[in-house]
């Protein structure tokens, strides 16, 4: 049973701080954004660091998981998408819905890698759930001795065809 008084003091606890405090602070906005990548780019390690999660014991994603990503202003809500040829077959059945893409490229792979991984980003361009979004395209493993420059990757993924090296 609770008193009257104790009833009265929450009543001005509430008033007092709605009044002085302006009340609770409005929620934080939420998108939804789908992350896709070759096996490997480092998707999962990513969204560990921008959870502040450990990332010593990460193993490759098997269909996908779903993080909160919290920013000042927003809440990223990341399906992240497993990256092997058996999955990435069944990623456009988890585009519905999706308000951003983050697309995940090694810089560090090999050339064969770098034309699969573009083939995919293509792909991923042209579908019609995520054509009208926004889309982030990360050159991941930057830190690799054999890391390709931003403007490379930039070539290699983004033109039609791969540059030749002669």
């Amino acid at each position: 049973v609770i008193g009257l008084s104790s009833i009265t003091g929450f009543l001005y606890l509430c008033c007092f701080r709605t009044l002085c405090c302006k009340g609770p602070p409005p929620p934080r906005p939420e998108y939804d954004v789908v992350c896709i990548g070759l096996m490997g780019s480092g998707k999962t390690s990513l969204l560990s660091r921008l959870c502040s999660e450990a990332t010593d014991n990460i193993v490759p994603t098997t269909g996908f998981s779903i993080k909160a990503v919290p920013f000042q202003n927003a809440i990223l809500n990341v399906k992240e998408l497993g990256g092997a040829d058996s999955i990435k077959k069944y990623w456009s059945r988890y585009y519905q819905g999706s308000q951003g893409v983050v697309f995940i490229l090694d810089s560090a792979s090999s050339e064969e890698d770098l034309e699969v991984a573009r083939t995919e980003l293509h792909s991923a361009l042209q579908h019609p759930q995520l054509c009208t979004l926004p889309f982030l395209i990360l050159a991941n493993h930057q830190d690799k001795p054999a890391a390709r420059s931003v403007q490379e990757v930039t070539q290699y993924s983004l033109n039609t065809s791969l540059p030749h090296p002669g």
